[in-house]
């Protein structure tokens, strides 16, 4: 039997090139939930001591064997951003990732962190909203209290989700460190200062002058109860996306404590917001999305068809024949003054041979007339004795 293959890729005729195919996300998260879910059945049945997080848990709400993150995996053909951005974006999904009664949340506020705590503390502010709130501080209290990297990493165990007061978000990547800032639990910058409005309208403030200022902070009055409330509440239903000048990025958008049905749409709507906001050029800089568990191989849910993000960056078939044939008139053109070197090439060694034959027929002659010198030379000689004495002369007198 022949195997079928899935087209990954949908064009459309209208808007944007290209669309996701919500049929094969569905049917990816399906698959995905369900490997999770036997390995984790495999797990238990193999294992002979539950893990620490496991024990003496009964809803196993926490539990990593048992709600495992699921993440959309981004492949670009260009880079998503040309340097790092330490503040996280967000995007909003229909189903929130942080809806546990249990969950711990940290408030990074600006100075006075007293005036954000009596918010919290206000009777209209939401109760199932402030009993997660285990902790409020101010930035100041935050860079005395957690200098050392023991501090922080126990801050960094002890709450799920950090927030952060905008007016200090980018002052906290020295004060925390590595320990959050190469994690998935950076602080999530979210507005909680009073809006000043002229009119109706926005205010727009020097933001150096913001920056370099605490003062200004410190006179700043905080939001409503019930904006501050909206504001966490609206952060809470976003997933965290964080970039970085390469050509991936994970974001998670879901668990597997999801249904397939909810998982496919947290997936469909990252996707939109990242194209729309985060992603320069949109589908056009894609290359490829995932999905896939923190132990698991990843599921492609759509692959791009064209590697390249502008047309003009490709070149056609007409322009490489043309240069072809450019490249043979030239050689048809240099022809000539190949043959004519080849021809003085042949006269010059026809004349070595012609000379190198001379010469060796005038050392022949030289070699003769030298054994003939020999020769005469030898007949001239008088012939000795047997006793090999000399002959006396006679005299003549």
């Amino acid at each position: 039997m022949g195997s079928s293959t899935t087209q990954l890729t949908s064009k459309v005729t209208s808007g944007s090139p290209y669309q996701l195919d919500k049929p094969q996300a569905l049917k990816a998260s399906t698959a995905l939930l369900k490997h999770i879910k036997s390995t984790q059945q495999e797990q238990e049945k193999t294992a002979t001591k539950k893990t620490l997080i496991g024990d003496d848990d009964s809803d196993d709400e926490n539990s990593a064997t048992k709600n495992e993150a699921i993440w959309l995996v981004l492949t670009t053909k260009q880079h998503v951003v040309d340097k790092n951005r330490l503040k996280p974006g967000k995007i909003s999904i229909p189903h929130s990732l942080n809806t546990s009664p249990s969950l711990s949340i940290c408030l990074i506020t600006a100075d006075p962190q007293r005036g954000v705590k009596d918010i919290i503390a206000d009777p209209s502010f939401p109760q199932g909203l402030s009993s997660r709130i285990e902790k409020v501080i101010g930035f100041s209290k935050l860079k005395a209290r957690y200098q050392s990297f023991e501090s922080r990493r126990q801050l960094f165990a002890e709450h799920d989700v950090f927030l952060a007061d905008d007016r200090v978000a980018m002052r906290l990547v020295q004060t925390l460190g590595k320990i959050f800032y190469k994690s998935s639990k950076r602080p999530i910058p979210i507005r909680i200062a009073e809006i000043e409005k002229v009119d109706g309208k926005r205010v727009k403030k020097d933001t150096k002058k913001n920056n370099s200022s605490s003062k200004e902070e410190k006179n700043a009055s905080f939001a409503s109860p019930i904006i501050v409330a909206k504001e966490i509440e609206r952060t809470l239903n976003c997933a965290a996306v964080q970039l970085a000048p390469s050509t991936t990025a994970a974001v998670r958008v879901g668990s597997s404590k999801f249904t397939a049905e909810q998982l496919s749409e947290n997936i469909a709507a990252v996707v939109n917001g990242l194209t729309d906001k985060f992603v320069a050029k949109g589908w056009r800089n894609i290359k490829a999305l995932h999905i896939k568990g923190a132990n698991t191989m990843a599921l492609p849910i759509w692959l791009a068809d064209e590697l390249w993000v502008e047309d003009a960056n490709v070149l056609e078939a007409a322009p490489e024949t043309e240069a072809i044939k450019d490249s043979k008139k030239r050689k048809s053109v240099g022809d000539g003054k190949l043959l004519e070197e080849k021809k003085t090439k042949k006269t010059k060694s026809a004349e070595d041979e012609e000379e190198a034959a001379s010469v060796a027929a005038r050392k022949e002659k030289l070699q003769q007339l030298k054994a003939q010198a020999l020769e005469d030379g030898d007949t001239s000689k008088p012939v000795a004795t047997k006793t090999g004495g000399k002959k006396k002369r006679k005299s003549t007198s």
